[in-house]
């Protein structure tokens, strides 16, 4: 909305040309969505405080955090709203990827809204029943694949890339590239989402790999940076960053008040919201595979799910009686059960996520 505002004065006055660059625009999306959420963060908990939107506890989760019952949720909307004012406000709005971007993010969080507003008003801690919420998932997930697809201009827009090889790329086809799209946004979703169990856990590892899909975003998008560095060159995706920026601006903005002891949760319509859009920002710049990387916190956390559930009815079946391979599942709350305090997993995970990014980042020129 700005760009065009800028570019329509830049006939008249040069400086506005300024506006142009994706780079300025990136800081000042995070800086309006990081402003944005410092003005409204106070007002939402007090509003989400008066109509008593708490949080629900798991009665078998760790006995720590019952204290955390009534703790305001749903705080996940501040984020979105500071995403997408950011983004509609510095983005170039003719740019089809910054519309799929938002579609993928809104839609995911509608979904998590709903999820949230079942377990604060009818009390139940498992929201929307886990076939719903997948149908639902998935509809938008397979929307958005269709149409990356069919708009795709160019081979690049669809081929698996494979990171620190300068030329190994694995053309997917129209169903291949359908298929990964569909699975990197549903999973990257729900991987946050069973992320976000401690105060300050998810949002920091979301926040350093939006910033690190950035600067991938921006590079895929500049033809010479594309071409120096032996990554694939995709028309448009550079206006990512802005909306990448714009992440990174509400995710620090929605720490200040989610850092321990948590002042608000963001709920399933932040976490669900998130992690679809981690994800379909990686497949449009073609870095899934570095996605999985540098998620690596989010992907570990879903397998020790996993690994706990099948493993526990695999052992059922054939001993009659369950077993677990963690003291609980996600992982976060088998090292609390080990005796690590909230605040040493969650610093110490942000530092294994830190690492992780900076690795996925080395691929840019390792190859």
């Amino acid at each position: 909305m700005l760009l065009a505002l800028s570019q329509w004065l830049a006939h008249d006055i040069h400086g506005f040309r300024v506006f142009n660059y994706i780079t300025l625009r990136a800081v000042l999306a995070t800086l309006t969505a990081l402003t944005i959420s410092f003005l409204v963060g106070p007002t939402l908990i007090r509003k989400l405080t008066y109509y008593k939107v708490g949080q629900s506890v798991r009665d078998d989760g760790p006995q720590t955090h019952l204290i955390k019952a009534g703790t305001p949720t749903m705080g996940g909307a501040l984020i979105l709203v500071a995403i997408a004012i950011s983004t509609l406000l510095w983005a170039d709005l003719s740019n089809r990827f910054v519309w799929v971007a938002l579609f993928t993010t809104l839609g995911f969080g509608i979904i998590g809204w709903v999820d949230d507003w079942r377990k604060v008003v009818h009390r139940n801690p498992k929201g929307l029943s886990a076939k719903e919420k997948y149908f639902w998932q998935s509809v938008v997930g397979f929307s958005v694949a269709v149409f990356l697809q069919q708009t795709a201009t160019i081979p690049a827009e669809t081929t698996l890339l494979i990171p620190f090889f300068k030329s190994m790329v694995l053309p997917l086809g129209a169903v291949g590239f359908i298929v990964l799209t569909y699975l990197v946004v549903v999973g990257s979703s729900n991987a946050v989402n069973l992320t976000d169990g401690l105060d300050g856990l998810a949002i920091m590892p979301t926040v350093m790999v939006a910033g690190a899909l950035a600067i991938f975003a921006y590079v895929t998008g500049h033809f010479h940076f594309s071409k120096y560095l032996g990554i694939a060159f995709v028309p448009g995706a550079g206006e990512l960053a802005v909306f990448c920026a714009a992440m990174v601006g509400a995710g620090l903005g929605f720490l200040w008040f989610n850092a321990y002891p948590a002042e608000v949760f963001m709920g399933d319509v932040g976490a669900l919201a998130l992690g679809a859009a981690l994800g379909i920002v990686a497949v449009i710049v073609r870095q899934e595979i570095v996605l999985f990387i540098m998620g690596g916190v989010f992907v570990v956390e879903t397998f020790s799910v996993a690994a706990q559930v099948l493993y526990f009815k695999y052992t059922k079946k054939r001993f009659g009686e369950g077993k677990r391979i963690f003291l609980m599942a996600p992982l976060h709350h088998h090292y609390e059960q080990k005796g690590w305090k909230e605040t040493q997993v969650v610093v110490r995970f942000w530092i294994v996520s830190m690492i992780l990014v900076l690795v996925g980042l080395s691929t840019l020129k390792l190859r």
